[in-house]
């Protein structure tokens, strides 16, 4: 996904999301930001491009968990043997829903090859409510997050993309910079297309 040149922190459950970007934060203004619990988790822009910071488990390289959802809403996508992207979300989270526009363009683009699904742990008149941006990928609700809580996931947006297999292929917040998600890493890891 494309970072636009902000800088992202991933938002926390049960905090306040700070989605504004950070371009003109320091990282001195960075470190004592995280430091004095403001807003949500933030990175410090210097180490983005060093390191991969995950905001839940890793599964990389490794069978992910089965994907549970309470219900989905609309109809239920088919999976098997194919490949999934799951996307963690919330309707209260701003770089959420900044990911939204890049992931219907995941769905559209790679739709024949690759499942897009965006699984909130929001009781279902709350993601029903949310008008934009509109999702035209596939969604499900789990507020009692058990697949969030397998994953391990304490920061979102977080995604997985899995092969046929249920290896986790690629993890991560999608905006980190330096480590965006991006239609050319996608491809990356997909099979060619077929003629």
């Amino acid at each position: 996904m494309k970072s636009g040149g902000a800088k992202w922190g991933a938002c926390r459950p049960g905090r306040t999301c700070n989605a504004a970007p950070m371009e003109k934060m320091t990282r001195r203004g960075a470190v004592l930001a995280m430091a004095a619990g403001v807003g949500t988790t933030v990175f410090v822009p210097s180490l983005a491009a060093e390191e991969k910071k995950l905001w839940a488990k890793s599964f990389l390289g490794k069978k992910g968990p089965a994907l549970v959802v309470e219900k989905w809403l609309g109809p239920e996508p088919k999976r098997e043997g194919r490949w999934m992207l799951i996307d963690f979300w919330a309707t209260w989270c701003g770089p959420c829903k900044k990911a939204i526009p890049e992931l219907n363009a995941f769905h559209k683009r790679f739709g024949d090859r690759l499942v897009v699904v965006g699984i909130s742990d929001e009781a279902e008149e709350v993601v029903r409510k949310m008008k934009t941006p509109t999702i035209e990928y596939f969604q499900a609700i789990d507020p009692a997050k058990r697949t969030s809580k397998e994953y391990g996931v304490s920061g979102i947006p977080h995604v997985v993309v899995l092969d046929p297999d249920g290896i986790v292929r690629w993890e991560g917040y999608p905006l980190l910079e330096g480590h965006e998600l991006s239609a050319k890493v996608i491809e990356g890891l997909l099979p060619a297309k077929k003629e």
